[in-house]
């Protein structure tokens, strides 16, 4: 019996062509798809008739009510060992196996630069004027050299942004809930008091904070005020994170020099959203781990991840079905 295998949200159609997939062709079938489906009903359409599932960071919610819609499906690969919108309770009660793979955490740090030294040197509305004939030299440069950087988070990823942030002579302050002062001290950075102390004393704030029940909504139009008028605000993590209604604000009403992001609420985003058209925002389309080196292992180990199942011995399980009662 041959299986069918979709990928989900395979924007740049390269999914089978960055893993050697020919080691399943005989018990599987596999297909990719660029489109994002916005409807349950759509996707139940699409990928109904299958027996795994591939899907890409956090791009589809496999919740309880996509689960019981797919009788057929016995097993789940993610890219990395961390997904936030599989419901993996659900996944186990409908006996449904999750694996996920390895993943590289210097793409969304080294993103994170990108954002940061796009609106503190202006990039965008320079290379705008430069390619349509603009003025010459239009804007004057934030100096990241002996300013503060403000981290949200210390974890793998904040850890490699404070040490690109000293390497530019930037001050690192960084905070958290559990943050320790020997932790910070580890990364040359000094831990602040409170989050409403290193908002206050930052030029840059870069969110790096897991998403949950304590960090959702952490940043609102509140502690958007407590910024300096001059700092910027830049979150590669989750957009939950920081209010995106108090954000729009924020940037229309000049509480702070200016915002980037790479993450929303609703991805694809919406073309009438109105940050879309923000003032002094920099957004990108959710690129931080989307590298040759990312896609290639996560496919890869996608790969190993089915045959490992098909071989009853799967690898890399983020949960195993319930057992039968």
């Amino acid at each position: 019996m041959t299986l069918r295998c979709a990928v989900l949200d395979d924007f740049q159609d390269v999914a089978l062509t960055l893993a050697d997939w020919s080691v399943l062709a005989d018990r599987v079938e596999v297909r990719s798809h660029q489109e994002h489906f916005t409807s349950e009903d759509a996707l139940v359409r699409e990928v109904g008739d299958c027996e795994i599932l591939v899907v890409m960071r956090e791009r589809t919610p496999v919740t309880a009510s996509l689960l019981a819609r797919l009788p057929r499906l016995r097993l789940l690969v993610t890219s990395g060992m961390r997904n936030a919108s599989i419901g993996l309770d659900a996944a186990a009660r409908h006996g449904v196996t999750v694996c996920g793979t390895a993943s590289n955490s210097e793409p969304p740090a080294e993103l994170t630069w990108a954002l940061i030294l796009g609106l503190a040197r202006h990039v965008p509305a320079e290379n705008a004027a430069l390619r349509e004939g603009g003025p010459w030299q239009s804007t004057l440069g934030t100096d990241l050299h002996g300013a503060r950087l403000g981290l949200l988070g210390l974890g793998k990823i904040g850890a490699q942004v404070a040490r690109v942030g000293r390497a530019f002579g930037m001050e690192v302050m960084a905070w958290s809930h559990h943050l320790t002062d020997e932790r910070a001290a580890e990364h040359g950075a000094v831990r602040a008091g409170s989050l409403g102390e290193l908002l206050e004393q930052s030029d840059v704030v870069s969110v790096h904070l897991q998403l949950g029940d304590r960090t959702r909504g952490l940043i609102g139009a509140d502690e958007l005020k407590r910024m300096r008028p001059t700092a910027y605000l830049v979150n590669t993590s989750r957009a939950a994170i920081v209010d995106q209604a108090a954000l729009l604000e924020a940037l229309r009403e000049g509480w702070i020099a200016g915002a980037g992001s790479d993450v929303f609420e609703h991805e694809p985003l919406p073309a009438d959203d109105p940050l879309r058209t923000a003032p002094n925002f920099l957004g990108l389309p959710h690129l931080g781990y989307v590298t040759g080196r990312n896609y290639r292992g996560y496919f890869r180990e996608a790969v190993e991840d089915i045959a490992a199942y098909l071989a009853g011995d799967p690898v890399r399980v983020l949960v195993a079905p319930a057992p039968a009662a």
